[in-house]
């Protein structure tokens, strides 16, 4: 099984032999057991609060180039008649500690019927979309990258990576 562990700053695109096509509940995760878009087990080892964002770049010890890429998932878009509005509803995500992709003039959120509704209250559009979540990464999500070509995480010699769905 190919193991992930480095972070690349970047490569030709000749040069990437998979995609690792992931929702944003999975590239949050330090230890992942996951399929190429070839087909190929992988496993994924980050430090702890490393967050994968659509394009980055992985590799392993065979040197092969693997690019992440946000799957598209369940989400709502929110739009409001004036940025006020927005900003409004913006607060109230905020307030239930909601993470939130902003956009050009709208936010995207997970889909979640009961923040939908209270969105709606506040006079907001929310229209579901099937769309790649890419939220902010927060006040102290480290906003800096990791340019160089150290492992994210030390890689275990003997651990069992588990993919959501396998027998417990």
């Amino acid at each position: 099984m190919l193991t992930l562990h480095t972070k690349l700053p970047k490569a030709s695109t000749g040069d990437i032999a998979a995609r690792l096509i992931l929702p944003y509940e999975l590239r949050e995760k330090c230890r992942l057991r996951a399929t190429l878009s070839t087909g190929e087990d992988v496993a994924v080892y980050t430090v702890r609060g490393t967050v994968l964002r659509d394009g980055d770049l992985l590799t392993g010890e065979d040197a092969r180039v693997v690019q992440v890429v946000a799957a598209a998932e369940p989400t709502y878009k929110v739009t409001c008649a004036d940025a006020q509005a927005l900003l409004r509803c913006a607060f109230h995500l905020g307030n239930r500690h909601t993470q939130a992709q902003v956009g050009d003039g709208f936010l995207r959120i997970r889909a979640d019927a009961v923040l939908k509704e209270m969105l709606a209250g506040l006079g907001a559009q929310v229209e579901e979309q099937m769309a790649a979540f890419e939220p902010e990464s927060g006040a102290y999500g480290g906003g800096h990258g990791h340019h160089d070509h150290h492992p994210l995480a030390p890689v275990p010699l003997r651990q069992k990576i588990h993919r959501p769905g396998d027998p417990a």
